[in-house]
């Protein structure tokens, strides 16, 4: 796997969009599956300049595998949180632990954040492995959060320190 980030672009807005009207994609992230591309060309052009967010395609030679997201950037308190989609057809090849272990280093050693955090569903299992493996930690459970597939989820809030990351 020869994958990198880079930054999204207009470009990659078809893409983002199929994500973004998957069912089972946006289950985990909470939201219903009905985004047009003209709204999220919107977006897109009001989130530009931005600095409280930062938005990457995971890039495999030119191939879409999907996005890796650090938003609500807080640069008084150091702190973030991640979001990640793994395209469908892209999952089980490793994408999802690379383009977290990049941004991370992103995260900490470009953006100097102290802390980085995330909501994954308990449901989830494989991220949770993920996030594990990468050195996100449980600091609590959030109970019935969220509401998704007819009914309320619990989501588990993790989190990464800057010194624990960059130490290994």
């Amino acid at each position: 796997m020869t994958a990198a980030l880079r930054t999204l672009e207009r470009a990659d807005l078809p893409f983002v969009h199929g994500l973004f009207n998957d069912p089972e994609v946006m289950r985990y992230w909470f939201v219903e599956p009905t985004y047009s591309l003209a709204a999220m060309e919107d977006r897109y052009n009001q989130r530009l300049h931005d600095e409280t967010e930062r938005r990457f395609v995971i890039d495999d030679g030119g191939r879409r595998c999907g996005i890796v997201e650090l938003v609500n950037i807080d640069v008084r308190h150091r702190n973030c949180e991640f979001q990640i989609i793994v395209a469908p057809d892209s999952q089980g090849n490793g994408y999802a632990g690379a383009a977290t272990r990049s941004v991370l280093h992103y995260a900490f050693a470009i953006l100097n954040m102290h802390k980085v955090y995330l909501l994954v569903d308990n449901a989830n299992a494989a991220a949770i492995h993920v996030y594990e493996k990468v050195g996100f930690v449980s600091e609590g459970v959030l109970r019935e959060e969220y509401f998704a597939d007819g009914a309320y989820q619990d989501v588990t809030r993790m989190a990464i320190f800057q010194r624990d990351f960059l130490a290994d």
